[in-house]
Formats: structure tokens, C-alpha cells, sequence
């Protein structure tokens, strides 16, 4: 079995000793993805949709990195700040995703890196271009 890491500017830097995703026997498994901006390393502006917002567009990237898209995502796993956030979380996810509705689990942690109100992992099917 090959271990190869993904990588792209378009997504913030790991924050410690991970990659942001790992493609594995034709999956990749990305990192969970906060609400920074890879330009500027700060949290995007706005609550929690525009969190959600720049949390998939980020992860949207390292699928991208990672030879995948939102369509061969088959689970992903949100952390919530808040689970008064879930509504207005989903109505963004739903935008994204669109159609392709991988399994999930969402649930509420005490705290977050940079205290964002959102982060999202996934495991999505990847190319083997890597």
C-alpha cells in the first residue's frame, strides 16, 4: 500500500504535524478544514455560514490536491462550536454538496482550533494521479 500526501496553496497549512490529506488505496482522507483564509491565515469574517463557507471551500481544494470532488465524497464529520449553528451549518452544506449526500456525523466539541465555530473533515474516493 503507497502513502501519498496532497498539498495545495489553495487551502491554509497544516497547523501542526499532519497533511492536510493523505490518498490511500484510492481514497483520500483529508484533514479537518477550518474557516481560514489561505491567502491572509485569518479567520474569515461573518458567523457561521460564512465559516462553513471557507471551511468547504478549503476542504473543496485539498479534494481537488488530492485527485477528488464534492461528488466522490462518501463521509464526512462536522464539528460544531454550537449545535445552535446545525440549521444554518446545513443550509451551506446543502448548497455545496448539492446532490451528493456522503454519510455524516456532526457534533458539538468544547472548543476548536483558532476558536472558529466550525471545522470539517472528510474521506472521499481519489485519483490516482498522485
Amino acid at each position: 500500500m503507497s502513502l501519498k500526501a496532497a498539498y495545495t496553496e489553495d487551502a491554509p497549512a497544516a497547523l501542526g504535524p499532519y497533511s492536510q490529506a493523505i490518498v490511500a488505496n484510492g481514497f483520500a482522507f483529508v484533514s479537518g478544514q477550518i474557516p481560514m483564509n489561505p491567502k491572509t491565515g485569518e479567520i474569515v469574517e461573518g458567523g457561521i455560514k460564512e465559516q462553513t463557507r471557507q471551511s468547504l471551500a478549503n476542504l473543496g481544494a485539498v479534494l481537488k490536491a488530492a485527485g477528488s470532488d464534492f461528488s466522490k465524497v462518501v463521509k464526512t464529520t462536522v464539528f460544531l462550536k454550537d449545535m445552535n449553528n446545525f440549521v444554518p451549518m446545513n443550509e451551506v452544506y446543502a448548497e455545496i454538496f448539492g446532490d451528493a449526500r456522503p454519510a455524516r456525523a456532526a457534533v458539538e466539541v468544547a472548543r476548536l482550533p483558532k476558536d472558529v465555530m466550525v471545522e470539517i473533515e472528510c474521506v472521499a474516493v481519489a485519483g490516482a494521479h498522485l
